[in-house]
């Protein structure tokens, strides 16, 4: 596939989303067309009657068709008594068969709506025959579209089997080649499968829910507390660059532990209930820790049940054993069938790797089990949360 300078571009959906960006899209000099159900007009982008006069000579065409819920799930009124409901794929689906009808295997079909990890492969990928799909979401706020799309955080391209295969490498290399000369701050690209750039989408939305519903919390503590300003909390905290506001803790393994942050979450359980703030974040925290760690012990016993853990401390290169994620873990292997073998002394099916930095010696008919996915390479080496079984497709 030809990366060309300027490619051609076309827009489906001229919305809140799509129109803004196909503004700035066309004011850097790209030939850009739009299509959208509503009969719109602009004097900078060339409107097509249909997908397929759009789609006929477009090198990349951008989906930007609204991926709803129903009405009253938009947080606007509670919406925590109401059943779990995915979003609505219908206009996306319509939108992604019909272009697949008229492009081309020389043309790159993206889809920048939102949509939840697993749907384009379960719901999308079927609907092709003809074209490949680039899962390319935007990081944008409404009323900043236009600045946010040419200045983004970082840009992440999603593909079938990310960099591997011809025709996915290829997609990438376009899209990458096509926003250094769209966007103004040289951001960093991030390039993954479909359900990786879908996770980093949706994961950052919610990372930032998160991070305000717990801000507010300290805000309603000190409403019902007394003699405390939330600001002079919250601006020691956003201070706070080692930790807090920084890469720490980014990296998924072992779950939290020590003698401070479980019991400090237990803790605030208390404090949520004292103060009848009527929520508790803390108690979902602990729940899903628990949970995580139960996962995990399920996972570490498909490779057998004499299980060795290399240590029962929550810190490396120490002995300490408060709050430790390792015992926690081992509480449920051993709760759901399995043996906790201290010493080599005894047979050993499967070492946990707890701390990173944890060496381990073995023969290799001894499975390694690395929630760190960082042990060197090898048959006999689980790495937990990396699906390491996608096939290369060109």
């Amino acid at each position: 596939m030809k990366i060309l300078y300027k490619q051609k571009i076309g827009f489906i959906g001229l919305g809140k989303l799509g129109l803004p960006c196909a503004e700035a899209i066309a004011q850097k000099g790209f030939d850009v067309t739009g299509y959208d159900i509503a009969r719109v007009s602009h004097h900078k982008i060339t409107i097509k009657e249909t997908i397929k006069d759009l789609v006929s000579d477009r090198d990349i065409v951008f989906v930007a068709v609204p991926t709803p819920h129903e009405p009253g799930y938009d947080g606007s009124k509670p919406t925590s008594q109401l059943p779990v409901k995915d979003f609505n794929y219908d206009a996306v689906k319509k939108v992604i068969a019909k272009c697949d009808e008229h492009m081309t295997r020389d043309q790159t079909l993206v889809l920048i709506s939102t949509v939840l990890p697993g749907t384009i492969r379960r719901e999308l990928a079927p609907l092709l025959n003809n074209t490949g799909l680039v899962y390319n979401p935007y990081l944008i706020a409404m009323g900043t579209v236009a600045n946010d799309m040419i200045n983004p955080e970082m840009i992440m391209i999603g593909t079938e089997w990310g960099l591997k295969g011809k025709l996915c490498r290829e997609r990438s290399e376009l899209l990458e080649s096509f926003y250094n000369t769209v966007c103004e701050n040289y951001p960093r690209v991030e390039m993954g499968t479909w359900e990786e750039v879908e996770s980093m989408k949706i994961f950052y939305n919610t990372f930032i829910s998160n991070k305000i519903a717990l801000v507010n919390m300290i805000q309603d503590v000190a409403q019902s507390l007394g003699n405390m300003n939330v600001d002079k909390v919250t601006e020691a905290l956003a201070k706070s660059t080692q930790r807090i506001v920084s890469n720490k803790y980014m990296k998924a393994g072992m779950g939290d532990g020590g003698a401070c942050h479980p019991r400090d979450n237990i803790a605030l359980r208390w404090l949520a209930k004292e103060l009848r703030l009527g929520y508790d974040l803390f108690e979902s925290i602990m729940t899903a820790r628990e949970k995580q760690a139960e996962n995990m012990a399920s996972e570490i016993l498909k490779h057998g049940k004499n299980i060795y853990f290399t240590s029962d401390s929550y810190k490396p290169g120490t002995s300490l054993v408060d709050g430790s994620y390792s015992l926690l873990v081992q509480h449920y292997v051993t709760k759901q069938g399995g043996q906790i073998v201290h010493g080599f002394d005894n047979p050993v099916e499967v070492i946990v790797r707890v701390h990173e930095s944890d060496k381990i010696s073995t023969d290799s008919k001894t499975v390694i089990f690395d929630p760190w996915r960082s042990y060197p390479k090898a048959e006999n080496v689980v790495y937990y949360g990396k699906y390491t079984q996608l096939q290369e497709k060109n």
